[in-house]
């Protein structure tokens, strides 16, 4: 097992992750009746928020739009972020020029011009990030919106 990462190490590896080319992460809602949703999407990090491009009607959208929050996991088993989300704005991908190039050039995708499809533009509020059981103590980086680190 390695040694256990301080918390400015695991911010700047976070922080590497979520403004790597082509970021995925999973995506985790939940409906009013509390039916829970898992979905994998692609992901930008713009402007110290997470933006995820998917269709307007999907549930993950409808989910957001209702309750506001989901969690999103980035990263795999052993070096995982979650990150709880409040949603800040809702925007068709062709109503913001800039967040539409912005989302573009990292997601290794570009949905401007798909009907129906929006950017949820995510403020996160708690981050925790840890690799193995030994980074478990000091996991939370980020705590009412407000880095720790």
């Amino acid at each position: 097992m390695p040694e256990p990462r301080d918390r400015v190490t695991r911010k700047a590896d976070l922080m590497t992750a979520l403004t790597a080319p082509a970021a995925d992460a999973w995506v985790a809602t939940a409906s009013r009746d509390g039916g829970p949703h898992l979905v994998p999407l692609s992901l930008a990090w713009v402007d110290d928020s997470a933006v995820i491009a998917l269709d307007a009607a999907s549930i993950t959208a409808r989910n957001l739009g209702t309750s506001g929050i989901a969690r999103l996991a980035v990263g795999p088993t052993r070096d995982l972020a979650l990150i709880d989300v409040v949603l800040e704005r809702s925007v068709a991908v062709d109503e913001d020029a800039t967040l539409g190039e912005a989302y573009a050039d990292q997601a290794d995708w570009d949905p401007r011009g798909l009907a129906g499809y929006v950017y949820l533009v995510l403020r996160p509020t708690r981050i925790q990030a840890w690799r193995e059981s030994n980074e478990l103590a000091g996991r939370v980086l980020m705590r009412d919106g407000a880095w720790v680190v």
